[in-house]
């Protein structure tokens, strides 16, 4: 059954992500949300603040379904449109319920060719609340599967809409987005109607169940894998390292199989379960497990607070193949495997007064922002990109010693042969073996390695090349966004 309506509550609570900082003694804001701030800035807008019927323009056979608006939340769920003989056409998820669904009696949804037909035949409407607009997104899809709606009539159809798959024959399941899924060996959740918020919740949901994402074909009884070197998720607490055995079979499903009640509905169950079992972990004396449940349990209830999960988005767009670049990588630059960990880093300047650094991670391939790092550099003055390499080159790899974590198996480093000597610099002056350091010359989009007075011969087409593109070209972006957020800051006195 349906909620009934009730007056929205007077004042709506607003929360935001943070993400860890990288050297958060040293510098200011050495970390960002992995969404740009101002995208999507319109629709940012509508959904923050209360939907007004003032500014609506709709005909009298919709104004009934308008007006109801008014009495909808500002949390998030699920809304469903109906056509004049109660028919549902139409469901969609909302962070902001009063304000997404206001939007399509504005001018401008009955003038948009996407929703126009649909604006149209729109009579009535009602929502379902959730507790979090993760638990808005799973609603969503289970309610398109149940009702079928004819406006969401694609996701049936068109098999390029994303799902979430989990692997059921292995010892260790993972968890991967797809838009291509198998119908055999695994579990399916979906389709989805939005591939950035599916992605934004795996992110958010590996926080809590720390599930593996890789595609390693891991042996459970294979006690070689216990020499395997994680990647960095495990580093940062996001998975459970199945991969180094760190953890059994049989409690890496438990994990697994707590997720597949999340995601089919079963929250309030879960965190029951999960409740009883910390108790009993603890009466066990099993402290560790009793403390990894008690701090699942309270992400789990404060999945309201984890942001915009646009914020938590990997790119969706690539421009190259990911495992295709990696392999080419490992046989230019002549690695004994495909690299799973790539840093790159970037210098933007203010008129010589202002010098910021970016530091980008991808793992397997793909952006990992949460991994993002950006830096004010305090021990250079005016312009000299080598010594603003240095500075940044030795807070990072000072950081990653001083917390026993792995360093990257490629670093990257935008700029020719001076740049990358002033990074070598710095690991030398730290004491630390060099993982694979090269740098990528803009101009030529020349690659330079350690002990080489050429560049390296890749062809302009290949996919190493355009991988360490994306890696560099990401870095900068990112450097330029932070370097204007400083330079509006300075500019408005904020």
């Amino acid at each position: 059954m349906l909620r009934q309506h009730t007056p929205p509550p007077v004042a709506v609570a607003v929360y935001t992500w943070a993400m860890t900082s990288d050297d958060a003694t040293d510098d200011f804001e050495d970390d960002e949300p992995a969404g740009d701030p101002g995208a999507d800035a319109e629709m940012e807008t509508l959904e923050g603040l209360p939907f007004d019927t003032d500014a609506l323009d709709v005909e009298p056979n919709r104004l009934a379904a308008a007006t109801k608006v008014r009495s909808f939340p500002t949390t998030p769920g699920v809304y469903l449109m109906k056509d004049g003989a109660g028919r549902v056409i139409y469901v969609g998820k909302a962070k902001n319920l009063r304000a997404r669904a206001g939007s399509y009696f504005l001018r401008a949804a009955a003038e948009d060719r996407r929703t126009a037909e649909l604006v149209r035949e729109i009579r009535d409407i009602d929502y379902l609340e959730a507790e979090s607009e993760v638990d808005a997104l799973l609603m969503e899809s289970r309610l398109i599967k149940d009702v079928q709606p004819r406006f969401n009539s694609d996701l049936k159809d068109d098999k390029t809409f994303p799902y979430l798959q989990i692997t059921t024959h292995e010892d260790y399941p993972r968890v991967e987005f797809t838009r291509t899924p198998r119908h055999k060996g695994v579990k399916l959740y979906g389709p989805f109607t939005s591939a950035g918020s599916l992605r934004g919740a795996i992110v958010v949901l590996q926080r809590i169940f720390k599930f593996r994402t890789c595609t390693l074909d891991i042996d459970a009884s294979d006690p070689q894998w216990r020499w395997f070197r994680p990647c960095l998720l495990a580093s940062i607490g996001q998975c459970t390292a199945p991969c180094n055995l760190r953890i059994s079979k049989t409690e890496y499903r438990g994990d697994i199989n707590r997720l597949r009640t999340f995601l089919e509905g079963g929250k309030r169950k879960l965190l029951e379960e999960m409740r009883a079992e910390m108790l009993a972990s603890s009466g066990r004396l099993e402290f560790e497990r009793a403390a990894r449940l008690r701090d699942e349990i309270k992400l789990l209830e404060t999945l309201d607070q984890r942001g915009d999960l646009e914020e938590h988005v990997q790119p969706e767009v690539f421009l190259v193949d990911p495992k295709k670049g990696l392999a080419g990588l490992a046989k230019v630059l002549g690695l004994a495997a495909p690299p799973r960990v790539i840093e790159g880093v970037d210098i933007a300047h203010l008129h010589g007064n202002e010098t910021v650094a970016s530091l980008v991670q991808f793992i397997d391939g793909l952006p990992f922002k949460a991994g993002y790092k950006r830096y004010r550099i305090k021990g250079v003055s005016g312009i000299d990109d080598f010594k603003s390499i240095h500075e940044v080159v030795s807070r990072r790899f000072s950081r990653l010693v001083r917390e026993g974590a792995s360093l990257p198996d490629v670093f990257l480093v935008d700029g020719g042969k001076g740049q990358l000597s002033a990074a070598m610099a710095a690991l030398e002056s730290l004491g630390i073996e060099a993982p694979c350091v090269i740098s990528l010359a803009k101009r030529e989009e020349e690659v330079f390695v350690p002990g080489k007075s050429e560049p390296l011969k890749i062809s302009r087409d290949a996919y190493s090349l355009r991988l360490l593109e994306y890696v560099r070209d990401e870095a900068h972006r990112f450097a330029q966004h932070y370097h204007h957020f400083l330079r509006r800051r300075r500019t408005l006195g904020e």
